[in-house]
């Protein structure tokens, strides 16, 4: 069994940034692919990027290609959102995940593990 644990967010204006992590114990996610998922109040949970197990493909929501990097280091088992030139529409609860296989899903169901959530609030 693994344990996520997010941490990062906060509040911060219009056009700045932020750099969520997200931890894994109790054993490796080295050969599991991640993800990172946001809901915002009153919408759907959604999939903002996606990372193989080896750090070598990602895939990232239309909505913050160009703005978002997701990248992970397998030796500190943690898997990093860097986020730039946010907009009050990525206002949301970011979760961290980890899929059954090494290969990128996008399928919520197939992510078997999930964090607690960090709050990111981007103001006007």
């Amino acid at each position: 069994q693994v344990q996520l644990l997010e941490s990062g967010g906060g509040l911060v204006q219009a056009g700045g940034s932020l750099r969520l992590s997200c931890a894994a114990s109790g054993r490796t996610s080295s050969e599991h692919a991640m993800g990172w998922f946001r809901q915002a109040p009153g919408k759907e949970r959604e999939f903002v990027a996606l990372i193989n197990w080896s750090g070598l493909r990602t895939h990232y929501a239309d909505s913050v290609k160009g703005r978002f990097t997701i990248s992970r280091d397998n030796a500190k088992n943690t898997v990093y959102l860097q986020m730039n030139s946010l907009k009050p529409d990525d206002t949301a609860i970011y979760y961290c995940a980890e899929a059954d296989r090494g290969s990128i899903v996008t399928v919520l169901g197939e992510y078997a593990y999930w964090g607690q959530g960090t709050q990111v609030t981007v103001s006007s």
